[in-house]
């Protein structure tokens, strides 16, 4: 290869080429960058790179790799946020499918050395090369998981990828957004081959070009089927007309990404891959432009990047790890906090009333990594090592040395008060101490402590170890220092964090109580319970009201809503109970019914089958002759949670609406598809929520008044952005 090209490659933006007998070998390294991205620039500098290449006559082969430890993660979703027009969404993707399709049927072959994660737009790159190569970790996965942000592909994966692999398991790893480990990918034919570090990885993208020199991708060959049939094929036609139905019946319509994706396959798979590229950018176009797509990316990017930045920690404050870590506490809570900070390095006392219950909380972290070790994400040395990290114990006095320690106990101020005093007694001067709470008021649990300005609430969510939010309260005399390292502390364990203030349920515990009561009330209304249920799943929540109450347990609620009512008594405030509360009383004082854990609640828990609607609940609170619409029901249980976010945003409890829209959707799983709470105000606009609003009220009660934040911004035009 000539010198020229190598220079002209060079002084390109996030190039560095060297040449080796003919082999261009082309690093991609985004210097401003901590991960490459397809973003500003990057198109143009790719497409002068890829003339370069294929004029020079010298040039046999070109080696595709990264400077860093990830390959590409995909397209910049920054620049993405700022496309509005068709026009510029489609120029965009077809200028890069442009240079792609130049490099695979220039007749040179073209080689994917990839390095680490290649997410999206970066195996779309890998997908254009016309072999693949990755190095063997498990830290490098692979996947095009777009849908997970209201998008699909549009680098050429809804066409490559079929015409590689087949359709049906190209069309379940694109909707379900699914990466997958170097061996997996090679298995199913993604990537040809694996390395073991990056000086085998070269050296096999070498010895590929010399082997292959009139390299062609599969597509552009004469008489090329693809695999498994087209559309057209028996098979795959019967696949593709399920396929709308049984996306629907998961996602019920409120991920249009998914059927575009579908739509983009079918139709890009009955014509040839020139014309299927551009059928797929059209889709990619509907898909960007969506409201849900730009809800996703504003909450799941923008937003959860602000915060996971450090927008909420206090400034002038080193970073502060956690070496030891104390727990209060081996219940379920417990047990989780110990394993995440277990497999976070850090050393756990795990200390409980017994030592037979400490230790089973201990067997937690036993099962969780068995299943692990089954699914060949962990070993045997693994799981040991993190186990000798946790020390099982009763007594108090092994809680000297802990930087932190967060209790975990039942929900009783008593018992907590206790916990304190007795934590306090042997903890260092310098540590935090935390409480896992959800709905007791920090600063009143702090009225305890020696020094209320180290307390703070660590509210963790369950199971601990699939859930990726803490809640972190900041109490009256809580100082900022604390503040800090609790933020640290929940990025050492890999979680996301967000800041409140304190009040009585906090944010999470508050807005999420909403949900569930919303249901229970309309059952007392005469709501078929099968229609509730029906509309808390169409609302695109994770689990419908009443069956999410029963896994809560309606006795740890009733016992949360009588501790409410002292508190506001005692203020001497008039409380006014919530409809579902005498719904509750019943089911929990009268029949019993206390939920899950008791295998009767709304639901009835046979030993051998499936739950079921427990059919005494229809002669309980007989069904009404007139129904109301879904659209209605839907309505009232996100907008009664909507509303209840905004209260919390005007009452300054949540800080931030990134911490309310991220907090929503992390910690209770409020639809997704909307964005979270406060930009499902955004979405819908201001001034039409205040006004649906006011019909809910009319209908239903006081607790659909809109906030009077939303009022004001409804007349002055405004929404919800973070300064």
């Amino acid at each position: 290869m000539s010198t020229n090209s190598v220079d002209a490659i060079n002084a390109l933006n996030h190039f560095f080429a060297e040449s080796d007998n003919g082999i261009l070998t082309v690093t991609i390294d985004q210097s401003d960058r901590k991960m490459n991205v397809i973003g500003e620039g990057f198109n143009d500098a790719f497409a002068a790179m890829t003339e370069v290449f294929i004029s020079d006559k010298e040039a046999k082969g070109l080696i595709l790799t990264s400077a860093k430890s990830t390959f590409m993660v995909g397209a910049d979703l920054d620049q993405l946020a700022t496309i509005t027009t068709a026009e510029q969404a489609f120029d965009l993707v077809e200028g890069l499918k442009t240079s792609l399709r130049k490099l695979e049927t220039a007749a040179k072959p073209v080689v994917a050395a990839i390095t680490g994660t290649a997410l999206g737009g970066g195996l779309e790159l890998a997908l254009a090369c016309h072999y693949r190569i990755a190095i063997d970790s498990p830290k490098v996965t692979l996947g095009l998981p777009e849908v997970k942000l209201g998008l699909l592909p549009g680098g050429g994966g809804t066409q490559r990828l079929p015409r590689l692999i087949g359709i049906q398991r190209a069309v379940e790893l694109m909707t379900q957004g699914k990466a997958l480990r170097p061996t997996q990918a090679l298995d199913i034919g993604i990537i040809d081959d694996v390395a073991s570090d990056n000086n085998e990885l070269i050296a096999k993208a070498k010895a590929w070009i010399n082997d292959n020199p009139k390299a062609q991708q599969p597509w552009d060959s004469k008489g090329f089927k693809i695999p498994g049939g087209d559309s057209t094929h028996p098979k795959v036609v019967q696949m593709l007309s399920i396929a709308p139905a049984m996306a629907n019946q998961k996602s019920h319509g409120n991920y249009p990404a998914i059927t575009h994706i579908l739509s983009s396959v079918f139709e890009g798979c009955l014509t040839d891959i020139d014309n299927g590229l551009q059928i797929e950018s059209r889709y990619f176009v509907a898909c960007l432009l969506s409201s849900e797509s730009k809800n996703m990316m504003n909450t799941l990017w923008t937003q959860l990047n602000s915060i996971k930045k450090g927008q909420s920690r206090p400034d002038g404050f080193e970073r502060s790890t956690v070496s030891k870590v104390g727990v209060l506490g081996a219940g379920m809570m417990g047990a989780g906090i110990a394993y995440v900070s277990a497999k976070a390095g850090i050393d756990v006392v795990l200390l409980d009333t017994t030592i037979e219950g400490a230790d089973r909380g201990k067997s937690h972290s036993v099962q969780l990594l068995d299943k692990a070790i089954s699914r060949g994400h962990a070993t045997e040395e693994k799981k040991q090592a993190l186990l000798d990290k946790i020390e099982t114990t009763v007594s108090y006095a092994d809680l000297a040395g802990c930087d932190l320690v967060i209790e975990a106990v039942f929900e009783d101020m008593g018992i907590k008060a206790e916990c304190t005093r007795k934590s306090e007694a042997v903890m260092p001067e310098t540590a935090v101490y935390a409480s896992n709470t959800s709905t007791l008021p920090i600063t009143e649990l702090a009225k305890a402590s020696k020094r209320p300005q180290q307390f703070i609430g660590l509210h963790f969510f369950s199971p601990v170890d699939k859930m990726p939010l803490v809640e972190i309260i900041v109490g009256e005399k809580t100082d900022a220092a604390t503040v800090a390292k609790g933020i640290d502390y929940v990025g050492q364990i890999a979680k996301t964090p967000i800041v409140v203030n304190d009040s009585r349920g906090f944010y999470t515990s508050r807005v999420f109580a909403t949900y569930v009561s919303e249901g229970i009330a309309m059952l007392g209304e005469g709501v078929h319970p099968r229609s509730i249920e029906v509309a808390g799943i169409k609302s695109g929540m994770p689990m419908p009201p009443l069956a999410l109450q029963d896994e809560v347990s309606l006795s740890l609620s009733l016992h949360v809503m009588q501790q409410t009512k002292q508190a506001i008594e005692a203020q001497g405030k008039a409380f006014t109970p919530h409809p579902a509360m005498a719904i509750i009383q019943k089911m929990v004082n009268e029949l019993g019914r206390e939920g899950k854990k008791v295998a009767k609640g709304f639901y009835d828990y046979p030993e051998k089958s499936e739950k079921r609607l427990w059919p005494g609940l229809t002669e309980l609170y007989p069904t009404s002759d007139e129904q109301p619409s879904q659209t209605e029901l839907v309505d009232r249980l996100l907008y009664v949670q909507a509303n209840e976010a905004a209260k919390c945003y005007e009452e300054n409890v949540v800080r931030t609406v990134a911490d309310a829209n991220v907090g929503s959707i992390f910690g209770w799983g409020f639809a997704p598809n909307q964005g979270g709470t406060l930009q499902f105000i955004n979405s819908m606009g201001v001034d039409r929520f205040v006004k649906r609003s006011r019909e809910l009220a009319k209908t239903y009660g006081e607790r659909f008044i809109p906030a009077q934040i939303l009022v004001d911004m409804a007349e002055k035009g405004e929404e919800f952005v973070d300064d």
